[in-house]
């Protein structure tokens, strides 16, 4: 089994969603769950400016771009390989890292399928009024992931809980 650029794909399997510059809780709890499992770990990013025109039967996509600026996707995994790198360094997890493209739920939830992943790991959204709308107009990744697939989801939160008081969408 590969990615898109044929590279093996590990079999049974952590999935994490990982984002440039998130915090590095996630990757740390997607490698202490793949530690508990004896799994591999996959760190997927996702490239939202791309999207699948084909995909062969081999799982192998062809990608085309919604931006004609490819190489700020490859910067941004470039970003995501060098995070996990300081992360994952000494942890003794077996990992790697794998591009997709499209809709992150949906391609996070294809990687599952075709790893046969034992848990999919993402992040909460960072708080602030711009991530509302974009959450707003499209949707929440965990909550779609926790609808439409059957794996454990395990969503780690990116910062300190909102305190009841706090007011979560602020004006302005």
């Amino acid at each position: 089994m590969t990615d898109a650029e044929g590279t093996p794909v590990p079999h049974r399997a952590v999935v994490v969603g990982v984002i440039p510059d998130q915090p590095p809780r996630v990757l740390k709890e997607a490698a202490r769950y793949a530690t508990l499992f004896g799994a591999p770990l996959i760190v997927a990013h996702v490239d939202i400016t791309r999207f699948v025109t084909y995909a062969d039967p081999d799982g192998y996509v062809q990608p085309a771009s919604l931006d004609l600026d490819i190489a700020a996707g490859e910067a941004q995994l470039a970003r995501v390989r060098d995070a996990a790198t300081t992360v994952l360094s000494g942890t003794g997890v077996d990992w790697t890292v794998v591009q997709l493209v499209g809709d992150p739920a949906l391609a996070l939830r294809h990687l599952a399928d075709r790893a046969e992943a034992r848990l999919i790991v993402v992040g909460t959204r960072r708080r602030g009024f711009g991530e509302s709308v974009r959450e707003f107009l499209t949707g929440s990744v965990a909550a779609r992931l926790a609808h439409r697939q059957s794996r454990p989801i395990l969503v780690v939160p990116l910062e300190e809980p909102a305190r009841d008081e706090e007011d979560l969408w602020p004006e302005g």
